[in-house]
């Protein structure tokens, strides 16, 4: 049998022709499995949506109630999953955000695992990655680039922490993705021992709360929209999304240092382009030597690449001595605040 009878490409998406159904597809189909949270890989309509409970919480959020025809909330696991015409499906972490998943497919014994977006580095505010054994695995490549080697978190949130001391009557707004980034840079602070209140865009109080719902402590939070003076915001620490930082919201902060949590912000040219003071390099995805690893530690039969960089993904497994294929899957976007 080859891998291609179990899961194959189509316009839709990754398809499944045994088990009849998709993983993460771009538009509404009869049955689909979501990896995580993300607009990109979870959309509405669908007449079956298979997830973790945290990310079929978070599609409610984002889409409201009736997202999709049934729902059905899936533990993470190997076999804890569900059986579809013979094709065992399981979900094991991801490491990208709260309830991210990778999907494990089983059937005739092979295994083929989508890794849906992903990370391997220690995130506060989300179950680590989990590498299972597989005959394909099949992996993004937002940051599939040599050039992408993202630092430590710490030493980057102690760069935003030396910045608000070095300049008290300025404040400080983080651009930071709503779903995941904005939750992760809010528990580092709280990690790096910042207990004051952190302020934070409308937009991002809905997911603010679902996170502390599902165990995640965020500390002492308001609303970007008190009624403070301008001057009472001197020294504090805003969190919202990216597209704030250019907006007339931004106006009612005194003399504002735009910081942007994102790993594009290695690129200097993209920091300058969009005029951002205090570059970041914090990311929910895999960097070089996080992804090279991950296909060094589990040495799968095949690994296909569904999106990002993948001509240079794919010569290093050529020289590693492992079959590697590009999808070129389309819909799957490469946010700035990745």
């Amino acid at each position: 049998m080859k891998p291609q009878d179990l899961l194959c490409p189509k316009p839709a998406g990754l398809y499944c022709p045994p088990g009849d159904f998709y993983i993460d597809p771009v538009r509404p189909v009869d049955r689909a499995v979501i990896t995580h949270g993300h607009a990109d890989h979870a959309r509405a309509g669908h007449g079956v949506a298979a997830a973790t409970a945290e990310t079929l919480a978070i599609m409610a959020v984002r889409y409201g109630e009736d997202f999709a025809g049934r729902q059905q909330a899936v533990p993470y696991g190997l076999g804890q999953g569900f059986t579809l015409n013979g094709v065992e499906v399981s979900l094991v972490p991801a490491g990208h955000v709260l309830g991210s998943a990778q999907v494990v497919v089983r059937w005739k014994g092979m295994t083929i695992v989508v890794s849906g977006d992903y990370k391997r580095r220690r995130d506060p505010t989300c179950k680590a990655f989990e590498p299972t054994p597989c005959d394909v695995f099949v992996t993004e490549a937002t940051f599939g680039l040599p050039v992408f080697r993202h630092p430590d978190d710490a030493g980057q949130i102690a760069a935003l922490l030396k910045s608000v001391v070095q300049f008290p009557e300025r404040a400080h707004i983080v651009g930071a993705y709503a779903l995941g980034k904005a939750q992760r840079v809010i528990k580092l602070l709280r990690e790096a021992g910042y207990d004051q209140t952190l302020y934070v865009h409308g937009a991002m109080e809905r997911l603010n709360a679902l996170y502390e719902a599902h165990g995640v402590d965020l500390g002492p939070l308001a609303p970007a929209t008190t009624s403070k003076t301008k001057a009472e915001f001197a020294g504090a620490i805003v969190i919202a999304p990216p597209s704030a930082l250019a907006d007339r919201w931004s106006r009612r902060f005194p003399d504002p240092v735009d910081c942007f949590a994102s790993g594009w912000m290695r690129v200097r040219a993209r920091a300058r382009q969009r005029g951002v003071e205090l570059p970041l390099i914090i990311s929910d995805h895999a960097d070089w030597d996080e992804l090279t690893d991950t296909l060094d530690e589990l040495r799968p039969g095949e690994v296909w690449i569904t999106h990002g960089r993948e001509e240079a993904l794919e010569r290093w497994c050529a020289l590693a001595g492992i079959p590697a294929r590009a999808l070129r899957l389309v819909g799957y976007d490469e946010e700035e605040g990745e």
